[in-house]
């Protein structure tokens, strides 16, 4: 099984209400079971070490997750900006821009808006697009 499709399925599994439970009922059975181990340094690395190490890993599957997610969402967001007839083609190329030509460009974005919110034109804003 490959790397992203074993990381969605355990995202989906841990995304889950049933697994928040699991979770919560494994940190009160801990907790619970203090006494009994006489609230012993081991007893204290055991959570210690669990929560950090399974902490660790969710960092890694989170950030996998999330960057095919960010993927899947620019290719459908660019095939309707391909698709729209009136949309701007330069825009599918976004992510070849450094952070001052974006803010820039989000900027020119919400001066159109606004004209368009002031005047309610759509034909002064599709005249002014960048």
């Amino acid at each position: 099984m490959k790397f992203s499709r074993f990381a969605q399925k355990l995202a989906n599994w841990t995304g889950r209400p049933v697994t928040f439970a699991i979770a919560f009922g494994l940190i009160l059975a801990w907790g619970i079971s203090g006494p009994l181990f006489h609230f012993s340094d081991t007893w204290q690395l055991v959570i210690n070490t669990s929560t950090t190490i399974v902490t660790f890993l969710m960092v890694f599957l989170i950030q996998n997750t999330q960057n095919r997610d960010t993927d899947q969402l620019h290719i459908k967001v660019d095939e309707l900006l391909r698709a729209t007839r009136r949309a701007h083609n330069a825009l599918l190329g976004l992510d070849d821009l450094d952070e001052k030509q974006l803010h820039a460009l989000r900027e020119r974005y919400q001066h159109l808006g606004e004209l368009a919110e002031n005047k309610g034109a759509d034909k002064q804003t599709r005249d002014n697009d960048p």
